[in-house]
Formats: C-alpha cells, structure tokens, sequence
C-alpha cells in the first residue's frame, strides 16, 4: 500500500497477504499507516514489496494513474466510489455506485495479460464482496 507523509512517500509491506484474514490485513494496514505516517517503520516494514495500492478516492478522486514504485511490479490505482446512472442488461436505467480502478504494470516483471487476468479478479470480488469470504 502507498502512504503519502510530509516530502515523501511510503509503501508499507504486508507480508504474506494471500494467507491472512481480511480483517487481519485490515489491522495490520492501519498499523502499518500510522506508523509510516510518524515515520516509525523499520526498513523491513517498507522493503520488499512486489505490488502496491493507491487510494485517492477516499480524497474525491474519481480516478488516476499511478506510478510503479521501483523495484515492485505492479500498482493498482482506486478512485472514489460515486453513485451514477448506470443501463441495465434490461435497458433500463438505475443508480450505482460506481468507482475506477486501473493498474499499471512493469511488463519486464509481468506479463501484461496476466496483470489483465488479476485486474478482472479484483473487479470480481469488489462487484461480489461475498466472495471473499469463502
């Protein structure tokens, strides 16, 4: 994840994300931001990472590109969330809420169609939050 501080930057490390709760990578992130906000992290706390995420939709972004940070392959960019019209499969019209998200990748660490396959997996489990849960 990206943190941005005074002058700079910070990309906190979750360790071993893909076997862990989500609601203990939630407590483990907001550790990790208020430490990295008050500077606090050891360099094994920052080192590391092969993928981060950026959220400015929770500063009203609608969406942006991020840039990758060296060395890491991949970083996904979140927009806010704002209800919009939306055509049903039926052609009628709704409301949703709606939010960007895109992903730059490195094609030297990854293959950009496997980025696309992860991309269209994180749409999946936003657009089905249950899911994640199984």
């Amino acid at each position: 994840m990206a943190v941005a501080i005074e002058g700079g930057l910070f990309t906190p490390v979750l360790q071993d994300a893909e076997v862990k709760s989500l609601s203990h990578l939630a407590v483990e992130m907001k550790d990790l931001a208020a430490r990295a906000r008050n500077r606090k992290l050891a360099p094994h706390e920052y080192q590391g990472g092969s993928f981060s995420i950026s959220n400015l939709g929770m500063m009203g972004i609608d969406n942006f590109d991020a840039v990758i940070n060296s060395p890491q392959g991949a970083i996904l960019a979140v927009g806010a969330g704002k209800k919009r019209p939306v055509v049903l499969e039926d052609g009628s019209l709704s409301v949703a809420t709606v939010m960007s998200v895109t992903m730059s990748v490195d094609h030297r660490v990854i293959d950009g169609a496997l980025g696309a396959e992860l991309l269209k997996e994180i749409v999946n489990y936003l657009e089905n939050p249950l899911a994640m849960l199984v």
